[in-house]
Formats: structure tokens, C-alpha cells, sequence
């Protein structure tokens, strides 16, 4: 079973945060919490198993549905991180859009010739 680098804190538990909403929002089940959040079930079942982190845009979605701060959900799921990480390759284009976007500048950038009628 992959388990995500989050899984392996110790304080992270996407369960609580997941019955907090449950019991916020009224809901009976975790079918009715994906419903309400806008996901297929089994991305619910994937986190209460520790299959799948809450990312970021599922967070932003409980905080649009919940009210709730971001600082206050990440909290109920145990996420005590302060700073966050990116790798040097997140925001580079790819280098086939890179190669695309230089010829796109290029064939802009020509001057168009003088044509005889």
C-alpha cells in the first residue's frame, strides 16, 4: 500500500478533520460528504485509509462549503507544517511548450515581407 510523505507524521490524522465536517455539515455519511465537496467517494475513502493527502484544492473547497480558515482545517487534520516546499521542476514550463513558445515569439516577431500584386 503507497502511502503519501504526509501519512508519516505522526499528528496527521485526515479522519478527524473528515468527521468534524461530517458532524459541521450535518452529513450522514462519508457518500453524503463527497457530495457536498464535490468528489467521487473513493477520494474520501482513499484518505481516511491514508492512500491520498487533502490537497490543496480539496482544502480550498472544504473552506468554501464550511466557512472555515484553511489554518483551521489543516489544524484539525494534524498538518503542523509552517512552511511548504517546492521543487525546482514546479512552475518550468515543459520542454516542448518551452520549445513551442519560442517558435510562436519567433513567427511573431518576423516582419512580413513586401508582396506583388
Amino acid at each position: 500500500m503507497a502511502h503519501h510523505a504526509l501519512a508519516s507524521q505522526e499528528s496527521y490524522n485526515p479522519n478527524h478533520l473528515l468527521d468534524i465536517l461530517l458532524g459541521k455539515m450535518q452529513l450522514k455519511n462519508d457518500a453524503a460528504l463527497s457530495r457536498m465537496l464535490e468528489v467521487a467517494p473513493p477520494v474520501i475513502s482513499k484518505i481516511r485509509h491514508h492512500r491520498l493527502p487533502v490537497g490543496a484544492s480539496l482544502l480550498i473547497r472544504m473552506h468554501e462549503v464550511t466557512g472555515m480558515s484553511i489554518r483551521d482545517l489543516r489544524d484539525l487534520m494534524g498538518d503542523r507544517r509552517t512552511k511548504y516546499r517546492l521543487s525546482d521542476a514546479q512552475g518550468r514550463p515543459k520542454p516542448e511548450e518551452k520549445a513551442a513558445a519560442e517558435a510562436a515569439s519567433k513567427a511573431q516577431n518576423q516582419t512580413p515581407g513586401n508582396y506583388a500584386h
